[in-house]
């Protein structure tokens, strides 16, 4: 007589144990090879915005402007404009959209739902972005205007230097590469866009574009009592005002991946305190100016040369902001 054979419990036991232990190996191999991929891409994303910049400048002779403020609103009493991404498109192969572009009357680019023109605009997200929604929608009571609107955001912008936000700070600096220009500018009016001759600290080591993270889960809690906005909102790509610098700039006022360290039923415990308000600013200013990714320990950034490079969150702040002036004189090379 035969007998049929099979698997004993423990052997099925050891079985699916060796298949987790393999599993468990396996698994942090796929995410690193996942995120060096998203890795690429993203550098693949910033030298398409330098080449960009520089083939602008080649045509115009000056990089864009963070924001050319040169259409005066009555209506608000504040000059609107222009941002450095919708002045790119012809170079980022988006010709007609720029064509269609409505340059006299800026906030018309935002009427409609998803078919206004900055709904359109260039896919400038980093795959690393865990907030990828793309556009958005930013309701009326977001924004203060008369209807919602759908706008496509970023996670890159221009190196603005020392100090990018906010301009009604007083401390607003115009020593990195993109800043405000046009009769409504600031912090002086009729800034002047600046141009490769400008950057005497050397292309290879003045930073152009940077990595935004508008991953913040702490800074959201303050959203939520009204204080600011959700943080994946910042990056809009197509900003119109002086606080647009905002969504199209950054600086090297705060750490590279600073991230708001505490939440809203912490905030007495923070130096200094963030009691109200008008006492938050202070960490808008860090949050909103700094530089980031959710790529493992620091960020992409492009150089003024073209090329593209990785810098650690352990970079020294000091030399971080040798790095976005253009004419510093600081020794300060890319480590």
């Amino acid at each position: 007589m035969s007998r049929s054979h099979g698997f004993t419990l423990v052997e099925l036991l050891v079985v699916i144990a060796i298949i987790g232990i393999l599993t468990a190996l396996l698994l942090p191999a796929v995410q690193m090879a996942r995120e060096a991929a998203r890795r690429i891409q993203c550098v693949n994303n910033l030298k398409q915005i330098a080449l960009a910049s520089h083939n602008y400048h080649d045509a115009v002779r000056s990089f864009p402007p963070a924001m050319l403020l040169s259409q005066y609103d009555s209506a608000r009493m504040r000059y609107r404009g222009i941002s450095l991404f919708v002045l790119l498109l012809p170079y980022f192969e988006q010709g007609n959209l720029h064509d269609q572009w409505d340059f006299s009357t800026p906030n018309a680019n935002f009427s409609g739902a998803t078919d206004s023109h900055a709904a359109w605009g260039p896919d400038l997200l980093c795959p690393s972005e865990p907030e990828d929604e793309n556009p958005l929608q930013y309701s009326a009571r977001l924004t203060g205007s008369s209807t919602d609107r759908w706008i496509k955001v970023t996670n890159y912008g221009g190196n603005a230097g020392t100090r990018s936000y906010h301009p009604a700070s007083g401390f607003l600096t115009t020593d990195g590469v993109f800043f405000m220009a046009g009769p409504g500018s600031l912090p002086q009016p009729n800034q002047r866009p600046v141009r490769l001759a400008d950057i005497r600290d050397g292309t290879t080591n003045t930073l152009l574009f940077g990595e935004r993270s508008r991953w913040d889960p702490n800074y959201n809690t303050f959203a939520d009592q009204g204080w600011d906005w959700n943080f994946r909102f910042y990056g809009n790509w197509a900003a119109t005002s002086t606080s647009g610098v905002a969504h199209v700039s950054l600086s090297s006022y705060s750490p590279i991946n600073y991230r708001l360290p505490f939440d809203y039923d912490h905030r007495a415990e923070a130096s200094p305190p963030a009691n109200d308000a008008a006492d938050f600013k202070h960490y808008i200013d860090l949050r909103v100016c700094a530089f980031g990714s959710n790529h493992p320990g620091g960020a992409n950034f492009a150089m003024a040369d073209g090329s593209v490079r990785f810098l650690s969150e352990t970079i020294p702040l000091l030399t971080l902001r040798a790095l976005s002036t253009r004419q510093g004189g600081e020794p300060e090379g890319v480590p």
